[in-house]
């Protein structure tokens, strides 16, 4: 097969597999192992290059969400501190997302155009920067061009990451691979919660939450490994480099004509998928740690212990739903845990009060469920795309969804004063529902080869 596809391969579909199936991108090189037997098959398929891709996707994936975290843990004493409205407190979370679609959409263009490591480590490098900048600020305001300014490489890891390895990753073992990427999220969780309850015990709050944020430092180390040890897929790299259109944003607003589809109609329906998947993941990410302090009346260390169950419940979701989506196919597993989060969001918000011990117990299955329905969307993303655009397409169309998914958070943020913040989480809900409508406008892509 020709290694130089002709430019209209960059099309894809409008309901059907973009560009036809094309081969594998290089998950082993000659004389590297291609076992893919057993529980760690997956990983053992990668090879030596591809594991090391994995290790600094996985590392800088995990960092990215330590950093993301010390905003929310820290919510409750940068209120006090400043003097904030819950309205005000949410705009961090909205600001931060907003402009993470600006830097996903930037970052996805660099990863076709110079490569996906170089772009790791661009964002890596931003996040880290301006979270620690977040530590220093005087006021309100500038804390909020900070935190601004943090959400450019936020925006952008995680699909660059996600790309990189989903093209060493075999189609059989995709959805798993992708899956142990995205648990990374919360192994920087709870490396945050952990810090959190030991800085906030340790320390006067009005201290605490600063040191925090300086403790975002710590993604400067990734760098050295990925800049020593991480190389692009040789296969991908090359079809890239070969095609005229790479990094092209035309390429994913192309409409479709009767002989030639365009991406529009994906570009389209992946956004509205994000957008849903995001609005609920974030509404509870950022204002369960309020809803627990405040509403239900824990301590620090109680917050963290909740928070332990919550987390858990996520790494083992991610790991789960990494699994199911290659046996049940991307769409069938994104439909049924919208539907389980949505439950999940439920029940949780409607507990007695008193009754903590039963919000204790169902943090794990609704950490489980909200993190299952994220294991897919590297393999699936991945896939809707073409290999020149790739990075393009799938740092636009999760970023914006991220962007408008913001909104979620902010709402709850100017009702909680009125509905209190476990009411208003509903509408977490609301967006696993908009998931399940994107769905239906999508193609499956369970088995598709990439180069």
């Amino acid at each position: 097969m020709s290694t130089t596809p002709p430019p209209k391969a960059l099309k894809a579909d409008d309901g059907s597999v973009p560009g036809g199936p094309i081969a594998s991108g290089d998950p082993a090189a000659p004389g590297e192992p291609t076992d893919d037997g057993g529980a760690f098959g997956w990983l053992r398929a990668l090879g030596p290059r591809g594991r090391r891709a994995f290790a600094g996707a996985f590392g800088g994936y995990a960092l990215d969400s330590y950093d993301y975290f010390t905003l929310p843990l820290s919510m409750v004493a940068l209120a006090a501190y400043f003097g904030l409205s819950s309205g005000q407190t949410g705009l961090f979370t909205t600001v931060t997302l907003v402009v993470s679609a600006i830097g996903g959409a930037v970052a996805g263009v660099l990863a076709d155009r110079i490569g996906r490591v170089k772009a790791l480590m661009i964002t890596v490098i931003t996040y880290a920067v301006f979270t620690v900048a977040c530590g220093f600020a005087p006021n309100y305001e500038t804390l909020l061009v900070f935190r601004a300014l943090q959400g450019l490489g936020f925006g952008g890891e995680w699909a660059v990451g996600a790309i990189l390895v989903a093209e060493y990753a075999s189609a059989k073992h995709r959805g798993r691979t992708l899956g142990a990427i995205q648990s990374s999220w919360a192994v920087g969780w709870a490396l945050a919660a952990v810090v959190y309850t030991l800085v906030f015990q340790f320390l006067d709050a009005d201290l605490a939450w600063r040191v925090m944020f300086w403790t975002g430092a710590l993604p400067a180390l990734l760098v050295i490994y990925v800049r020593r040890h991480v190389q692009d897929a040789p296969g991908a790299a090359l079809e890239r480099q070969n095609s005229p259109e790479k990094g092209s944003f035309t390429a994913i607003f192309r409409r479709g004509t009767a002989t030639e589809p365009g991406l529009l109609r994906t570009t389209f329906f992946a956004v509205l998928l994000s957008t849903g998947v995001q609005g609920g993941y974030y509404t509870l990410a950022t204002w369960v740690p309020t809803y627990l302090k405040s509403e239900r009346g824990l301590s620090v260390v109680g917050t963290g212990g909740y928070l332990s169950f919550l987390i858990s419940g996520a790494f083992i979701g991610y790991l789960t739903g990494g699994y199911l989506t290659d046996k049940l196919g991307r769409k069938r597993n994104i439909a049924l845990f919208a539907f389980l989060s949505a439950a999940a969001i439920l029940a949780y918000t409607n507990i007695p009060s008193g009754a903590n011990t039963v919000l204790l117990v169902l943090g794990f299955p609704l950490g489980f469920c909200m993190s299952a329905i994220f294991s897919g969307f590297g393999s699936y993303l991945s896939e809707l795309y073409p290999t020149a655009v790739r990075g393009t397409g799938q740092g636009f169309t999760y970023n914006t969804g991220r962007a408008v998914g913001a909104v979620f958070p902010t709402l709850v943020g100017f009702l909680a004063d009125s509905w209190g913040v476990g009411g208003a989480l509903i509408f977490g809900a609301l967006g696993y529902a908009l998931a399940v409508l994107a769905l239906f406008g999508l193609p499956e892509t369970r088995g598709r080869e990439l180069l």
